[in-house]
């Protein structure tokens, strides 16, 4: 690289950082920082949520139901170190890491009301978020210490000019409006810090939390960067956040639960595995149920195929087996997704309202299953 070209890049650098006017992402190697803002990785500037130098978003090909919820995803790494690529599970990220996630609406037409879309094409400026557009909820840290990963959740103020630290969680009244103008009144509820490490344990026995979507099943899918569209895996590659992958079409990928040209099966366990299966795995929280809904399990029993309920109390609704093939009304799996009572419904926390879309999706799933269960006296 020539002198003038090396000189003109730092211009471009330098131009960029002084446009944001961010201090640099500032790792919090221990203690819980008041302040959203004390990470310097997003901060609201000039009318948008800024993702600062080095801090690069990304999506997941089925994301996690959070009421109707938008996310922003993004992961910053100290210089000079890089996450481990794993093909099952999350990657192997250093000490440093810090990853956020934003959750927002689209602005509804009244104050508390916010938009029930999947279209997200608007909320965007640039990498980060149109605040003309948008209301934002919350933003949780997760952040890779030298004693293992910490959560820490923050909740926007009504200004939205900062988040604070929530570390009891929240709850925040909204209105769901659909397109038709269909409402839904429910309350937002921002986990505390015990609730989120609650899902994010992966192993139920030391209790110690890791990220549920930086996995490459997740990530293997492309992403609109400022300057184009681009697999998120070789972008993690290429600005050296990510070692040892394959390529793309060597890597994993789980179906996007939305798109109507991917098998039903491939949607369904994509759609149970980022939903459930953090839990619902041997090692996870739900491993007492005997139900397995991770995307590697086989369709058999363990995934709850004319299975008995083990531990699931009043939540069975009175039915036998958690899938009765061909029989949504008969399975446990789909009464509980569809229920909203804190005794019966499935996830038991994360959640405020039914994801219609997706207990459709798992209904009809059930409903292709070839079999029957016999019921044993």
């Amino acid at each position: 690289m020539t002198v003038v070209r090396c000189a003109l890049l730092l211009l471009v650098l330098c131009v960029a950082g002084c446009h944001q006017g961010m201090d640099s992402v500032a790792f919090q190697a221990d203690g819980r920082p008041p302040r959203l803002s004390d990470w310097h990785v997003v901060e609201v500037r000039d009318g948008k949520l800024t993702l600062n130098q080095g801090v690069v978003p990304y999506d997941l090909n089925t994301p996690l139901f959070t009421d109707y919820a938008h996310k922003l995803r993004t992961i910053w790494m100290p210089k000079g170190v890089s996450a481990k690529y794993d093909p099952n599970d999350t990657f192997d990220f250093p000490v440093g890491t810090i990853i956020s996630k934003t959750f927002y609406y689209p602005k509804g037409a009244k104050p508390g009301e916010v938009a029930r879309t999947y279209d997200s094409s608007k909320d965007f400026a640039g990498e980060g978020l149109d605040m003309a557009r948008v209301h934002l909820i919350e933003t949780r840290i997760l952040v890779r210490r030298e004693s293992g990963w910490a959560a820490i959740p923050y909740v926007w103020n009504d200004a939205q000019t900062e988040a604070q630290l929530a570390r009891t969680g929240a709850v925040i009244p909204l209105t769901l409006v659909a397109s038709d103008q269909a409402r839904e009144d429910f309350n937002y509820v921002v986990p505390d810090e015990s609730q989120c490490s609650s899902c994010h344990a992966q192993d139920w026995v030391t209790r110690k939390i890791h990220p549920i979507g930086p996995k490459a099943r997740h990530l293997n899918r492309d992403y609109r960067y400022a300057d184009g569209d681009e697999n998120e895996l070789e972008h993690l590659m290429k600005v050296g956040y990510l070692i040892g992958a394959p390529k793309p079409a060597d890597a994993p990928r789980n179906a996007n639960w939305m798109d109507p040209h991917a098998p039903l099966d491939a949607r369904a366990r994509a759609y149970l595995d980022i939903n459930c299966g953090h839990c619902h795995n041997p090692k996870g929280a739900a491993n007492t149920t005997a139900l397995t809904l991770d995307v590697s399990v086989a369709e058999d029993r363990h995934i709850g195929l004319c299975k008995p309920p083990v531990a699931a109390g009043r939540g069975t609704g009175d039915h036998m087996f958690d899938i009765v093939p061909g029989k949504p009304d008969d399975s446990i799996l789909a009464y509980r997704m569809a229920s909203k009572d804190p005794g019966e419904m499935m996830p038991e926390i994360g959640r405020s309202t039914v994801h219609q879309e997706g207990v459709s999706l798992i209904r009809a799933w059930i409903a292709a299953q070839p079999g029957e269960c016999v019921a044993i006296h």
